[in-house]
């Protein structure tokens, strides 16, 4: 049955759609592992990548390397140029000084993850005056939330490293993804991680994006083609196929 319906998709692609002069051209793309959306040890690379190579194909006739590395080299590297794109990235109004930004596609919720028995709470972010926060550096978070100086964030280079130092009591929150944070305290911290849990209400539900360097020949016409790869994606229904096949 999955079969038949991947080849209902792919014609109604093919012949409903109209096709873009396809490049074949190889690009290469920056990120980090950032599972459970996006790692070099997940299946097919997980859910982001698998959507962003499917998106450049069906949009241009793109192929996709991906590299991985720290999140801070990653936009750093992409900025000046060599790198074709970086993903997946939160939406900020600043990244439209070096970049051109992609439609959006499904994120999930940016939330406070304390310790178990913390009496932490908040209604608004200035009831955090007091605390120390644990961030990624280079991570887009919230307007309000990067913008408010009168908190104390403290950087580190990977989510890990966060969990690592709330579970130490070096620090009181952390911010991450609902999912991605659930994940490492999974796979990575499995005998600790009930002593860890969710603050509510969440900073926000972020899209995802993906952003092409304004230094690199043809930006533009790659943007476009892949807004017009997931224009498909997401109006076949394969972007939900997709997601539910690495189990969001």
């Amino acid at each position: 049955m999955l079969f038949f319906r991947n080849l209902l998709i792919s014609l109604f692609l093919f012949f409903c759609l109209p096709l873009p002069a396809f490049s074949g051209e190889a690009l290469k793309g920056a990120t980090l592992n950032w599972e459970p959306y996006i790692g070099v040890n997940m299946p097919r690379e997980g859910y982001v990548a698998e959507v962003v190579r499917e998106a450049l194909s069906a949009g241009g006739g793109y192929t996709l390397d991906i590299q991985y590395m720290p999140w801070a080299r990653v936009v750093a590297m992409t900025k000046a140029g060599q790198f074709d794109l970086y993903f997946p990235e939160y939406y900020a109004e600043e990244l439209k000084k070096d970049f051109l930004i992609s439609d959006a596609f499904p994120g999930g919720p940016l939330v406070f993850f304390r310790k178990k028995g913390s009496q932490i709470s908040y209604t608004k972010l200035q009831d955090l005056r007091s605390y120390k926060i644990g961030v990624v550096r280079g991570y887009v978070n919230t307007p309000e939330f990067d913008a408010a100086t009168y908190l104390t964030k403290e950087e580190v280079t990977e989510d890990l490293h966060n969990f690592l130092k709330l579970l130490a009591g070096r620090i009181d929150l952390v911010v991450a993804d609902q999912y991605v944070g659930l994940h490492l305290l999974r796979t990575q911290l499995p005998d600790r991680s009930q002593e860890v849990e969710i603050l509510s209400p969440p900073l926000g539900n972020n899209d995802l994006y993906v952003c092409f360097p304004k230094k690199i020949q043809d930006a533009e016409k790659k943007l476009k083609a892949f807004n017009r790869g997931l224009k498909m994606l997401k109006e076949s229904g394969r972007i939900q196929e997709i997601m539910a096949s690495h189990g969001f």
